[in-house]
């Protein structure tokens, strides 16, 4: 298997006056195409620095990053947007869904930065509509929708790019129960289909979903687990 993720002596260190923190402290890791990982860990055990990082949200102060055999640790601001258009799909605790738009029109949205023209965006966003199974749901609103809902629209939002990386903080934590076993099992799906899924969570029952848990504390990778849910 080709590696989608590839992390070597990752540090970050965040500096304000005199004072510097380092968030992380020399991560190595490798996260090959169709596997379903988690990230778990406490909080301001570093794994949200991982995951801006891994995002490419921000860059490492040391160490190198190869997302999917590219380096991305030292690309300018522009770079790094683009590649988080075309290689990652993002799937965030608040949903981060736009109210005034109904769900085809949030889930075109990453089409848009990336210039597909209106009538394959509207084809392809209600195609991952579909894939998420709220075909019936593409002229709602998010107000209309209920939470677990929500976020199968964002879901299928990441999904739109056909990215290589499906990246995935926190998802269920603004849902109930049921709603999160429903995202948890649509996750599932999407590995099962060969998807590569990368879950960020302080959750060990949600970090047992996945077939894989890197460990992180203090900034560090304690342990690498496989966890064998996931199939």
């Amino acid at each position: 298997m080709s590696a989608i993720i590839e992390l070597a002596g990752v540090r970050k260190t965040y500096r304000s006056g005199t004072i510097e923190f380092e968030a992380l402290r020399g991560v190595d890791t490798r996260i090959d195409e169709g596997e379903y990982v988690a990230v778990v860990g406490p909080s301001g055990s570093g794994k949200s620095t991982l995951m801006n990082i891994l995002g490419c949200l921000d860059n490492p102060s040391e160490g190198s990053y190869l997302l999917a055999g590219e380096d991305v640790s030292r690309m300018s601001e522009a770079q790094l947007a683009e590649v988080r258009n075309r290689r990652i799909g993002f799937v965030f605790q608040q949903f981060n869904l736009l109210s005034s738009l109904p769900a085809w029109r949030n889930v075109e949205l990453p089409l848009v930065y990336a210039g597909v023209p209106r009538a394959a965006r509207r084809e392809r966003a209600i195609e991952a509509l579909t894939r998420v199974g709220l075909a019936d749901r593409i002229l709602n609103k998010p107000g209309e929708l209920s939470g677990g809902q929500q976020q199968r629209v964002a879901v299928a939002r990441a999904l739109v790019t056909e990215p290589a990386l499906i990246l995935a903080d926190e998802p269920t934590g603004n849902l109930d129960s049921a709603s999160s076993a429903d995202v948890l099992a649509l996750l599932d799906e999407l590995h099962a289909a060969g998807r590569t899924i990368v879950l960020i969570t302080h959750e060990h029952d949600v970090a047992a979903n996945a077939q894989r848990n890197l460990v992180i504390r203090d900034g560090q990778i304690t342990s690498d687990e496989l966890v064998g849910a996931a199939s």
